[in-house]
């Protein structure tokens, strides 16, 4: 650890446990980051300790502070809007920064004799205009709607010069236009039909169905018969626009669905909006180097609220939030009402995170021109195995183990491509002692498509099947997990990736013959990053099971120290190493150790290193 660092740690161990926001310094005494903290000491100490567990981003921070100051607040709620508050003035390098550089789009209702209802980007003098609406997309939708609704005319034509001039178009032939242009349909009418249209677009459907039948009721009594067809027919029409724009959204009429999708560095996070039960709006953030995700979420959710005058009752997310509460007391706060933030587990609600979640990766790859040669790849790939549909999930799996100890397994999983490291998982092997590959891959395959029929209902993690198996071996890999699949009637393409004399990817195999790859570039690439990929995740869990069992037996040797303590000890400081540097108080700080505790394995490192 160099010095600037050591003495970094060593001003944030006397950090209070407290709720507070913590400011980072250059050496220009530039504010380069800030962050919010529920025990003060505990965060900005993790920051200055090992950076194994760190991202790069974060890594790349630290190296530039040069001292910190910090704020105490009386929770964390009161740190998170202080938090808030100085991003948004002091507009950190490394924090997230919301952009807001879309403009404003405004419903225009032109001042003509005739007048039409357009989209705008800015008021000005030739008609009423309503908004400003932060969305475009919202704004383009609406005013589809109400035209379609309502029959009003889309065409270039002028009224009423243009009366009788010409044919009426197809809109008019297919219902979709009132035909003004015929000259049958008096202004006094057609003002009617606009302010309807309006009155739509201001209140929306609910309010908008309620005032309709409420004149054709009217229309009716006073035996109008021909004007109440025609508020029967405008009604039908109303409905039926509002089911075809209703998504999945049923049973929560009000709320917005957020999702976050990163490549490892970059990532967009996306914002569907509901209302009455109907996609409204949505919102797309690009953001580069995104760092730590559930960070960043929480980050984005503050400043997105921040922005935003309407903060629905429930926000639904994709992922847990550790700061939820504090997250929902702000949104509470700026609503005026209680607001909940909800991971939802299964049901429509799940659906529509998953929608969310796919939109912001679509977005994502094409903001890097990488969908279309990605899909190129896997259209390849699943031409030249036979398969019936495009591999887009594919899960792959390796065993790894020493002279049959440690005996373990990884799964990979790559979407769209890339891998998709969140779906990664981890076996150890049970049934058995001892080395046996072809048992080892039969346990684990049994075990993951098990899960499968207990969750398939929910058709996330274990839940979704892949379109694609491939096991890291050949004839022998296959023949030990094809009876598996058959046994639960699992239906999905299973090959085994076979390498040379020298380790590397040579051919695909199903257990009767191989597919050689090496002349087919692009599916070679693709597969042989899958074979590394699950080699060096099935490799790493092995190792990190071997360092466990040393690291652990070493600590447990320590008078006080067990096995709990000994793993509380290693999840706190993350290795051995750190343990060993480890002050006193450190120790004593530690979680579930005592005094005594502390002291024996404080004395047992520096005794070992003749201090």
């Amino acid at each position: 650890m160099n010095p600037k660092m050591k003495e970094l740690r060593e001003r944030a161990m006397k950090l209070p446990l407290e709720p507070g926001v913590y400011i980072m310094h250059n050496s220009k005494n530039e504010i380069i980051y800030i962050g919010k903290a529920k025990a003060l000491k505990n965060r900005v100490s993790q920051y200055f300790g090992s950076q194994n567990n760190h991202t790069e981003k974060v890594r790349r921070m630290v190296d530039n502070v040069d001292h910190f100051e910090y704020i105490i607040t009386d929770s964390e709620f009161e740190a998170l809007v202080l938090e808030a508050s100085l991003i948004k003035l002091h507009k950190p390098r490394y924090n997230i920064l919301l952009k807001d550089d879309k403009g404003y789009s405004y419903i225009k209702i032109s001042n003509e004799p005739y007048p039409r209802i357009t989209e705008a980007k800015k008021p000005d003098d030739t008609g009423e205009f309503i908004g400003p609406y932060t969305s475009s997309y919202y704004v383009k939708n609406a005013v589809d709607q109400a035209v379609k609704i309502f029959r009003l005319p889309t065409c270039g034509k002028k009224f009423p010069e243009d009366f009788g001039k010409g044919r009426p178009c197809l809109n008019f032939h297919i219902k979709q236009c009132c035909g003004l242009c015929r000259g049958k349909i008096s202004q006094k009418e057609y003002a009617e039909t606009v302010a309807e249209a309006v009155a739509f677009l201001k209140n929306g459907t609910a309010v908008n169905v309620r005032e309709l039948e409420r004149e054709m009721n009217e229309a009716a009594e006073n035996l109008e018969f021909e004007r109440a067809a025609k508020l029967r027919d405008r009604i039908a029409a109303v409905k039926r626009m509002s089911e075809r724009q209703k998504v999945v959204a049923a049973k929560v009429k009000e709320q917005d669905v957020a999702a976050l999708f990163t490549d490892g560095e970059d990532g967009c996070f996306q914002v569907f909006r509901f209302s009455e039960g109907r996609l409204y709006d949505r919102e797309t953030f690009l953001i580069k180097d995104i760092g730590e995700e559930n960070a960043a979420f929480s980050e984005f959710l503050v400043q997105y609220y921040s922005k935003r005058d309407k903060v629905p009752p429930c926000v639904t997310v994709d992922r847990d939030l550790e700061d939820k509460e504090a997250l929902e007391a702000f949104l509470s706060e700026r609503a005026g009402r209680r607001v909940e933030i909800f991971k939802p587990q299964r049901g429509e609600r799940l659906a529509l995170v998953s929608m969310c979640r796919s939109n912001a990766a679509e977005v994502l790859a094409q903001s890097k021109n990488s969908q279309g040669k990605r899909y190129a790849v896997l259209k390849e790939l699943g031409e030249l195995l036979g398969l019936k549909k495009l591999p887009v999930y594919i899960e792959s799996y390796d065993i790894s183990n020493l002279a049959g100890t440690e005996n373990v397994a990884g799964m990979v999983v790559f979407e769209g491509g890339k891998p998709l490291k969140s779906a990664y998982r981890k076996f150890k092997i049970r049934s058995f002692e001892g080395q046996d590959d072809f048992a080892s891959m039969n346990e684990v395959l049994t075990r993951r498509f098990e899960e499968y029929q207990k969750l398939k209902e929910t058709g996330e993690g274990f839940g979704r099947l892949p379109d694609l198996i491939l096991l890291d071996g050949g004839k022998g890999q296959i023949s030990a997990v094809r009876p598996v699949l058959e046994q639960l009637g699992i239906e999905v393409p299973l090959f085994g990736m076979v390498k040379d004399d020298k380790h590397r990817t040579r051919a695909i195999t199903d257990g009767s013959g191989e597919i050689e790859l090496k002349t087919i570039r692009s599916c070679y690439k693709l597969v042989t990053e899958i074979q590394d990929e699950v080699h060096r995740f099935a490799i790493g869990y092995h190792h990190q099971r071997r360092s466990s069992s040393a690291f652990k037996s070493s600590l447990t040797d320590i008078e006080g120290v067990g096995k709990t303590r000994a793993k509380n000890l290693l999840k706190h400081f993350g290795s051995i190493k750190n343990i060993r540097e480890a002050e006193l108080e450190e120790l004593e700080n530690a979680p579930s150790m005592t005094r005594n505790a502390a002291a024996a394995v404080y004395a047992h490192f520096h005794s070992e290193d003749g201090s």
